[in-house]
């Protein structure tokens, strides 16, 4: 993954942008996590996932962590990467539209179809790099 890409102001310009708002979704999450850590573990508990404190703490590192790392551009393609998985597995574990009862079922498949589009933007910065406003510089 050390293999850089050029890029053009233009180019530098917009992945800041996309850095800014990808993170926007995932620094408030984060925080909003951390301050109700309790509200969070009974919400993982709620779908069955064990270990639902280390669930909780996973998703406060990744949202919070890996949000500011994201927005600064640091270790960015791994960091992406990270958090595309993580985007992909709270899709599969929180939003099981085809499971749901008809009432929640557009709600939940809109939210699923949101998470795997949000990885796939996420696995775009791991391709693409940062660009050049960022820690990696890259």
């Amino acid at each position: 993954m050390a293999t850089t890409t050029p890029t053009n102001s233009a180019q530098d310009i917009l992945a800041l942008i996309g850095r800014i708002l990808v993170a926007y979704l995932f620094i408030p999450a984060g925080i909003g996590k951390l301050m109700g850590f309790g509200g969070t573990v009974g919400y993982i508990s709620s779908v069955g996932l064990p270990l639902p404190e280390v669930g909780a703490v996973i998703a406060i590192v990744v949202e919070l962590g890996l949000g500011i790392a994201l927005l600064l551009g640091f270790k960015t393609r791994w960091t992406a990467i990270a958090m595309a998985i993580f985007t992909v597995a709270a899709a599969l574990f929180f939003h099981k539209y085809w499971s749901a009862p008809d009432a929640m079922k557009m709600m939940q498949q809109i939210n699923f179809n949101k998470n795997i589009a949000i990885a796939g933007g996420l696995l775009a910065f791991a391709a693409f790099g940062p660009g050049r406003f960022s820690i990696d510089k890259k």
